[in-house]
């Protein structure tokens, strides 16, 4: 079997298994605790945190843990916004993740604040430009992803960031889809705050990490014992923080020869299928050969005339495992407001098939998986 939607969920690595177990069994203690049990909780904390923060090139004091990317973004975007505003106005894009744009809804619905939504061009990029113009001396927080989930557009967060701190507004970028492939930390990409989930990068669902520049004042969503610098209450899932800060240090450490590799492969997955199925087409970014335009392993693409969950049934039955776009709305009859956004008509945007792999997917897999979407497309057409 082909697992083809990793931009869902990947499975739980085994040296992050090996290394959280000590945590379900014998190091059960409390961290808040005074007593040895939960010191040594206490240290694996410690360490996990020290570990993230190093992978970040970040203070551990600015690293909190989460239950993963949809927590973290609603503790940025409605933290931030609501801790010191300089004005009740935020922005945000048009294709971010239902966590932003759901957080920015809340915040005009309960608390009175202004939210301006950017456009985007046909491969799903924020124009500069635009975040210029849509910028206001109230403007308190600026929320975009590094890169998309749907179409795998990586943004230029580090330029759009610097236009919102230029009119001293705070930035916030969803980093869930380009932690595993791409250099994210607060220095790097030059944000305010930026989260990411464990499950993206080999540990568990329901972990994640927000990461918070020091000085940037932010209003906790849960309150209670002051866990996590009172910035997150509730006793600490000491196993997720060492899943996750492991997760990271491996992808890290991998990252360049992976990134490297999925994205020959990503390349030659998105020539095959365009060249082999008539009609098709890519979409989102894609500069053959770079990352930093699209993600590595995320080849996406619309087939006129067919439903993509129709096409989705038949990969299976190929044994290719894969998405029409986000798992958050599987299932939805709504046409995705990602695939809207770059202009697609609602019947185009719901026959989209995603395909999003990593580096295990060798060269002489592509021609398997594009004979697979070749017939499974042809398959469909044939129902009429």
């Amino acid at each position: 079997m082909f697992y083809l939607d990793r931009a869902a969920t990947t499975p739980v690595r085994r040296e992050v298994l090996e290394a959280m177990w000590p945590w379900l069994t014998g190091g059960f203690g409390n961290p808040s605790s005074t007593h040895g049990i939960g010191d040594q909780a206490a240290r694996a904390l410690s360490a996990a945190r020290a570990s993230v923060a190093g992978a970040l090139g970040c203070r551990p004091g600015e690293v909190v843990f989460t239950a993963g990317g949809t927590e973290g973004a609603n503790t940025a975007v409605k933290g931030i916004a609501l801790a010191t505003p300089r004005g009740r106005h935020v922005v945000t894009s048009a294709i971010e993740h239902e966590a932003v744009l759901a957080s920015c809804a809340y915040l005009a619905r309960f608390h009175d604040f202004t939210v301006t939504v950017l456009p985007v061009d046909a491969t799903g990029r924020v124009d500069p430009e635009e975040l210029a113009a849509a910028l206001r001396p109230d403007t308190t927080l600026v929320s975009i992803a590094h890169a998309d989930n749907e179409i795998g557009t990586v943004q230029d967060v580090p330029a759009l960031a610097a236009l919102a701190h230029g009119v001293g507004a705070r930035f916030h970028t969803d980093a869930v889809q380009s932690a595993p492939w791409l250099p994210v930390g607060l220095d790097v990409l030059g944000v305010d705050a930026l989260t990411f989930s464990g499950h993206k990068l080999g540990a568990p669902k329901g972990t994640g990490v927000l990461a918070l520049r020091s000085g940037v004042a932010m209003e906790p969503l849960v309150h209670g014992g002051g866990q996590e610098r009172g910035r997150r209450s509730g006793t600490e899932d000491v196993a997720g923080a060492v899943a996750v800060a492991t997760a990271l240090e491996l992808v890290t450490a991998g990252r360049v020869a992976a990134a490297a590799a999925a994205t020959a492969t990503r390349d030659a997955v998105v020539d095959g299928v365009l060249e082999r199925v008539p009609g098709a087409f890519l979409t989102g970014a894609h500069l053959p050969g770079s990352w930093t335009e699209r993600l590595p392993g995320h080849a996406s693409f619309c087939f006129p005339g067919v439903h993509g969950e129709t096409v989705l049934l038949e990969l299976e039955q190929r044994d290719v495992v894969s998405s029409s776009g986000s798992a958050c709305a599987a299932g939805s009859t709504e046409a995705s407001h990602v695939l809207t956004a770059l202009g697609l008509s609602d019947d185009l945007a719901r026959s989209a098939v995603r395909l999003t792999f990593d580096a295990s997917l060798s060269p002489d897999d592509v021609p398997v998986v594009i004979g697979a979407v070749a017939e499974a497309v042809a398959a469909v057409r044939a129902l009429g």
